[in-house]
């Protein structure tokens, strides 16, 4: 953090730490994992801490489709895509499918230079593949 320009902090370390073992997770899914260990945090601490991070690139924001709102993951250093179960919401990380990033071409870049490209494929996992549908 601190190559950065962030100060090392005690809910930045641990909310990193969690990210780590548990990605594409809520700010509120972190918030309620820190706050055994660091009563004290606030959901919006946690918002701020997110943010910031995210700012200085040690973590990646997702927005999937469907409830639950931005996701953050701590895999920064390539442009890999994700594929989310559209039934239970699970997100897994997908390689990219040809070649370094961005690993698309669009048609036109508008004369842009292309960065990387955010894929999130759509399908069901097995488990809810198996469960009867309501």
């Amino acid at each position: 953090m601190r190559e950065t320009g962030l100060k090392s902090t005690s809910g930045r370390v641990a909310a990193l730490e969690h990210l780590s073992t548990h990605p594409h997770t809520t700010a509120n899914e972190i918030h309620t994992a820190l706050t055994k260990e660091l009563p004290a945090l606030t959901l919006q601490s946690v918002h701020n801490i997110v943010q910031d991070l995210t700012a200085h690139g040690i973590i990646r924001r997702i927005d999937p489709l469907g409830p639950g709102g931005a996701r953050y993951e701590t895999r920064t250093d390539d442009n890999h895509h994700h594929l989310q179960c559209v039934r239970c919401g699970r997100i897994e990380d997908i390689d990219c499918a040809v070649g370094a990033a961005p690993c698309l071409t669009p048609h036109s870049t508008h004369g842009m230079r292309i960065l990387q490209a955010d894929v999130t494929f759509r399908g069901v996992c097995g488990e809810c593949d198996k469960r009867p549908q309501p």
